[in-house]
């Protein structure tokens, strides 16, 4: 277990906390006036490896090298709007788990539709020296968060955390993983800002799916695409077809030599030989990505949650009876079907732009032009 204290004075900032793998939605904009929760468990934090938040610098002031240049060497293969200047290493955690902060009042309004964005840069200070060391971030449409200025925070160890609670900090094996079997639902109601009704997804339906979900679809798809080299690729049918066939089948090339991904993973029997690429969950604390005793050619990393159900699909609630019951007889069934989405799936775009451009096969002509075309593709309502 952890503690964040200010670089200035030293003062605590948060509760106990202990690390885990940054969301694969950590910067996820979702939909319009959308009210998201909070990102992060309460407990716990995340580190984002990248330079976040301003200031920013255009592609255009880059001038990079497409080899060799600066944007090769943070990880960015293809052109971008613009690149992050700030400190990588920033600290992710959740709001109610700060201590002894201020919101600083010139700067929590700058550039917020209903809430705070963060544009303006860190607007939250330590309380006993007045140091900026954190953004506030519950603007509409962003998920909740407080990020830490890595240059103005120090983590330490929590003198105050016992023995229990290091051995609960630990991380967990994959069976235990699998035993606890914390999935995240495909579906869920998304609320409006200052609504109490629930909208959906740009449209009437009061579920969605999740936005979660469409993250992490984003993000495997990248690299899906990836390890299709151009080839047809074909996943299982079922939930796993209505999150990635639709999208594959529009960005890549039909015909022959088609190449199957199929799921693997704790609890699931080794993949058939004509599988070539696996769908495989990554560990939700430290982010290591599960792997086969045989070395596969291409693993797709995928949230365990998102992987969980997918693996190990939940049923529908049961639809309630109708009729009368005898006098006295009891019943259980009035829990309404499972609500599901009035749209076809949708992975997100701008999370499948984000991993593509940090993959070094997009510098292949074929996805450099598929993702130029992404937002041809946007328009037609794929994403």
């Amino acid at each position: 277990m952890f503690a964040f204290v200010c670089a200035g004075c030293g003062a605590r900032l948060t509760i106990p906390l202990s690390q885990v793998m940054l969301p694969v939605h950590a910067h996820q904009q979702y939909g319009n006036g959308v009210q998201l929760p909070v990102l992060m468990e309460s407990g716990t934090f995340a580190v984002d490896p990248e330079p976040w938040g301003p200031p920013w610098r255009r592609w255009e002031e880059i001038h990079p090298d497409e080899d060799e240049g600066e944007a090769a060497a943070r990880g960015v293969y293809a052109p971008v709007y613009a690149l992050s200047d700030g400190s990588p290493g920033a600290i992710v955690i959740a709001p109610g788990d700060a201590i002894g902060t201020v919101l600083i009042p010139e700067n929590r309004g700058g550039g917020y539709c209903c809430g705070l964005d963060g544009a303006d840069g860190p607007n939250v200070a330590c309380m006993e020296c007045a140091l900026p060391v954190a953004t506030r971030i519950d603007d509409c449409s962003l998920w909740q968060a407080m990020w830490l200025e890595p240059k103005a925070v120090r983590r330490l160890p929590d003198a105050d955390a016992d023995a229990d609670a290091d051995a609960d900090a630990a991380p967990l094996s994959w069976p235990e993983l699998m035993a606890e079997g914390k999935g995240t639902p495909p579906f869920e109601p998304i609320a409006a800002w200052g609504s109490r009704t629930a909208v959906g997804h740009w449209s009437n339906y009061s579920w969605s799916w999740s936005p979660q979900w469409e993250a992490a679809a984003g993000h495997a798809l990248a690299h899906l695409l990836a390890a299709s080299e151009r080839h047809p690729v074909i996943v299982p049918d079922g939930l796993v077809g209505q999150v990635f066939q639709r999208a594959l089948d529009a960005l890549l090339p039909t015909g022959p030599q088609a190449r199957r991904a199929d799921l693997a993973g704790p609890g699931l029997p080794a993949p058939g030989p004509d599988v070539s690429i696996l769908l495989v969950p990554s560990h939700p604390q430290t982010g290591r990505t599960w792997a086969p005793a045989e070395p596969a050619p291409h693993l797709v990393p995928l949230p365990f949650g998102v992987w969980l159900w997918l693996a190990f699909p939940r049923p529908d609630l049961p639809v309630s009876t109708r009729g009368a019951l005898p006098v006295g007889a009891l019943r259980d069934d009035f829990a309404p079907p499972a609500p599901h989405p009035g749209h076809l799936f949708r992975a997100d775009s701008n999370v499948l732009r984000h991993t593509l451009v940090r993959l070094p096969a997009v510098r292949d002509p074929w996805l450099r032009e598929l993702l130029e075309n992404l937002s041809d593709h946007v328009r037609t309502g794929l994403f």
